[in-house]
């Protein structure tokens, strides 16, 4: 039966010879029976290859293609339903018919379920870390020749944590309360200095040696998810490293957005919107470069948009993945984000995937979320975004001045603005993550505020994701340099003094607010109405601010106040939210509450109570 889609498979092929058989690499090396995309597309690399003919006994070959360079060779395969599993042998002729040589490609079979997988959702606690700042656990992988080498005193340099470290860390992500694990990438980042961070790949099918191999990520993620924990992938469709092999050997001219000098991005992610934009202003947004490490992909070629869509199912299967976090969402072509998304929707329907619009504007982070009303008429299928207006609100709610109105103000009005979203729960929450200052930096140092902030996070609607170090209060006090605010998670080293998987060496403030992190995601996870309810919220009033969580029956009544000293409450002003409880358990304390009696706020707490 002929099938509907087509996956674009790629085949690397280097070094090849007349009368040799040389396999240097295939993108993907595998592929699956029963997937949606059900074609694929091998682009094979070798030299002067472009007018080999490809052909195989055992996969039905439907077509080839070359583009500018004579090096690559685009070859179309069906992975039909009958499809048997196993290694399937592609050769390649001349056309007077001589053997060049031959790739090889598995395919398997799909997990059971694959298809409908669930992705992570506003009931989860995402944990996000920096592999190569968390945890060393395989000390043999430091150093690889060729690459840039480990050196812990090198703020933006290697400093050896691996995948392998993450693995032997899941006992305490699971203790903390981790239900989804988000690690910035992995993937090759073969750049000469700054690779640690990942964001700029020389490979998209293999993991950076330096972090393990692609088995000991898979190996993660099977064991993450025997304790309860899902992985996420993060994920780069917008630009490469200057280092990745396609740079010396472009398959087409228009492969990157090249330009006749070195142009960045201007980053007015505004211009995507405004009526009044100048054309150059929206083609250097979209087609500058980051800098000029990370070439700036064109991802309105067609087959490298099939490139990445594949790219990103490929890992999804094999990684049996809970959700992908895509980098610099608005910056790619946008009928591509559209198509990117909705292919991988249409293989795993109940997936999630979380785009990084850093904005401070609601709307202009809404516009990406799937059924949000638009001006125009885009169709994106979006399911998340990321909320950094009510990051910069809680902050700027916890350390303002009381003026004419309270400062926590800032709070609701940024939750007031969830009208413009598609799916409010399903928004990602945060405190800080990699690329800002530490939340406890950002609030000052200022343990209360830190207390009341992680109270408002573990609350309020969507899904909480926080950075590695936010329940031992790390922070970056003395500089917003990003390798200090990526520093070295304590413990993660076998000469570290403090260690944070233990307890070892951590101050007593530091023991508390591990404590208090803990205790507030048992909180929400035993609570419907907490990670998954309706918001029901008030004006603040004298730096108190209440809302309420419900969903169905249960009810959960949330107090925040600012202030230094304690606050009685006007109990019939909340009598909406209330509906006629007469009790209500304070479920950080255990302790009952008679609402008919008022109800007292003390200085700087957060009450949580679960309404009778």
């Amino acid at each position: 039966m002929e099938m509907k889609n087509t996956v674009i498979l790629i085949l690397l092929l280097t070094g090849i010879t007349v009368n040799a058989q040389i396999l240097s690499k295939i993108e993907p090396a595998s592929w699956w029976v029963g997937m949606s995309m059900d074609t694929v597309e091998f682009m094979v690399y070798g030299s002067d290859i472009a007018d080999l003919k490809a052909e195989s006994k055992s996969l039905k070959i439907i077509g080839s293609e070359s583009l500018d360079s004579k090096n690559y060779l685009f070859v179309t395969a069906v992975i039909a339903t009958t499809t048997k599993t196993g290694s399937h042998k592609i050769s390649f002729r001349i056309p007077n018919g001589k053997l060049k040589g031959a790739l090889f490609v598995d395919i398997f079979d799909r997990r059971t379920g694959s298809a409908d997988r669930n992705g992570f959702s506003s009931a989860d606690f995402i944990y996000l870390l920096m592999p190569d700042r968390f945890r060393n656990g395989d000390q043999s992988n430091d150093n690889v020749i060729g690459m840039e080498k480990s050196d812990r005193t090198k703020l933006g340099g290697r400093h050896g944590g691996d995948i392998e470290g993450v693995r032997l860390s899941l006992d305490y992500l699971q203790d903390l309360g981790v239900t989804g694990l988000w690690l910035n990438p992995v993937l090759e980042n073969d750049m000469p200095d700054y690779s640690y961070h990942g964001y700029a790949m020389t490979n998209l099918y293999k993991v950076d040696e330096r972090f393990g191999s692609n088995e000991d990520y898979q190996r993660l993620s099977s064991e993450a998810k025997q304790k309860g924990i899902g992985l996420i992938m993060d994920q780069v469709a917008n630009h490469i490293g200057s280092h990745h092999s396609w740079m010396s050997d472009l398959p087409s001219e228009d492969w990157v957005n090249q330009w006749e000098d070195f142009t960045q991005t201007n980053h007015m992610k505004v211009s995507r919107f405004d009526i009044h934009a100048a054309e150059v202003d929206r083609k250097q947004f979209t087609d500058g470069w980051f800098v000029e490490t990370m070439p700036d992909l064109n991802q309105a070629h067609p087959k490298l948009a099939r490139y990445l869509i594949q790219n990103s199912i490929w890992w999804v299967e094999y990684l049996d993945l809970y959700g992908i976090r895509m980098d610099t969402w608005s910056y790619p072509n946008k009928e591509f984000l559209s198509n990117w998304t909705k292919a991988i929707l249409e293989e795993y329907p109940n997936l999630n995937i979380v785009g990084e619009e850093w904005v401070s504007d609601p709307g202009l982070i809404s516009y990406w979320q799937a059924d949000a009303k638009r001006q125009d008429d885009y169709q994106s299928y979006l399911p998340s975004v990321m909320d950094f207006p009510l990051q910069t609100a809680i902050v700027e709610g916890l350390q303002g001045e009381e003026g004419w109105r309270s400062s926590m103000t800032k709070i609701y009005e940024s939750l007031a603005n969830d009208y413009k979203y598609g799916d409010v729960n399903n928004i990602m929450i945060f405190p800080d993550n990699h690329d800002m200052s530490r939340i406890f930096t950002q609030l000052e140092e200022n343990f209360d505020h830190w207390k009341m902030a992680m109270s408002l996070y573990f609350t309020t609607r969507g899904t909480l994701q926080i950075f590695y170090g936010t329940e031992i209060l790390m922070t970056n006090r003395d500089s917003d340099d990003h390798g200090v605010i990526r520093t070295d998670f304590p413990g993660g080293w076998q000469d570290d003094q403090v260690n944070a998987f233990s307890g070892k060496g951590l101050t007593s403030q530091q023991l508390e607010a591990q404590s208090w992190i803990k205790l507030l995601s048992k909180i929400r996870r035993d609570s419907r109405a907490l990670h998954s309810g309706e918001l029901l919220h008030y004006i603040p009033n004298s730096e108190v601010y209440v809302y309420f969580r419900s969903f169905e029956l249960e009810r959960i009544m949330v107090v925040a106040n600012r202030n230094e000293i304690s606050k009685e409450l006007n109990v019939a002003r909340y009598s909406q939210g209330i509906d006629g409880s007469k009790t209500g358990l304070n479920l950080i304390t255990g302790e009952t509450i008679n609402l008919l009696d008022g109800l007292t706020v003390g200085p700087m707490e957060t009450l949580i109570i679960e309404l009778k």
